[in-house]
């Protein structure tokens, strides 16, 4: 999978949190008060695509139950950084004389064990290709597999093969479906969204990949599978106290654009410039929770 920066991850936080749909993340947590669990009294959850941890940073303060997290990354880097900020994130660690035991203890980076707001919560971290061992990961205890801007990365053949073999509810959050506005407009905006929706369509390790038609791809295959599925729009909206997110988002826009050499580089390089300095973005994304009735 094509990595992605620590850095830029952490700039992205926070703005991730607050654009999730919180109506549907409602709708999850009242899913999860009534199933029953697969192990008593412990919400289990698989994070696909798991970055340093901020779906779970995001999700399991509003979740008045002890926990257990299983993040899955293809950057070891990543799961470190993920280690490191849960630790820092929590209120405690739970010593070592009453450690909540993990699931599995066989993954090579220590399992961690922290209260917040009086939950236990217990993470594991397990390096995985998502392309060739996703089976490996489902077939794991699990009440929840959950992801956040991830999808959009996967290509369809991939995403045919998951949803077939995917039996437990699913809730991801983030997918880019390729809404993107800019104030003040310009001219240029359309020439550089196509270029780079191109961009998002090239390989991120799984094949060339869905881009912004995955949200809508994703649904109709889980629905074709029988899952009951809600989607709901979570668009970024950022203005001038994003400021430093506009900027990256600028950058990291024209050099996609560039790379697909379909604009003239000194129209995107004026494109860029000017957009690091917006006044308004607004970038969609679709949350989306699938369950079997």
């Amino acid at each position: 999978m094509s990595g992605f920066s620590s850095d830029w991850l952490a700039l992205r936080e926070p703005v991730d949190h607050r654009s999730r749909n919180q109506g549907l993340q409602d709708k999850v947590i009242d899913y999860l008060s009534q199933i029953k669990t697969v192990y008593p009294d412990l919400l289990c959850f698989t994070d696909l695509g798991s970055g340093t941890g901020s779906n779970l940073r995001a999700l399991a303060p509003h979740l008045h139950s002890d926990q257990h997290w299983t993040l899955v990354d293809y950057d070891a880097g990543l799961l470190h950084t993920a280690r490191d900020a849960i630790l820092a994130w929590g209120d405690s660690e739970i010593i070592s004389s009453i450690v909540v035991p993990a699931i599995n203890s066989s993954a090579p980076i220590k399992p961690l064990s922290i209260l917040k707001q009086n939950q236990k919560i217990v993470v594991e971290f397990k390096c995985v290709d998502l392309l060739n061992d996703y089976q490996a990961i489902l077939n794991e205890p699990a009440d929840l597999i959950t992801s956040a801007a991830f999808f959009d990365l996967v290509a369809e053949s991939w995403l045919i093969k998951f949803c077939a073999a995917l039996s437990k509810p699913l809730y991801t959050v983030l997918t880019y479906d390729g809404i993107e506005k800019w104030s003040p407009p310009e001219e240029i905006d359309e020439d550089v969204l196509k270029a780079f929706h191109q961009h998002q369509r090239t390989d991120k390790g799984f094949g060339s990949a869905l881009g912004p038609a995955a949200a809508e791809q994703l649904q109709s295959l889980l629905r074709a599978h029988l899952f009951t599925t809600i989607s709901v729009s979570s668009p970024w909206i950022l203005d001038r106290q994003d400021g430093d997110l506009i900027e990256q988002l600028a950058i990291g826009t024209a050099r996609a654009a560039r790379e697909m050499n379909v604009i003239p580089s000194i129209a995107v390089n004026r494109w860029e410039q000017s957009r690091q300095q917006a006044s308004h973005c607004e970038i969609g994304h679709i949350d989306l929770f699938a369950y079997k009735v």
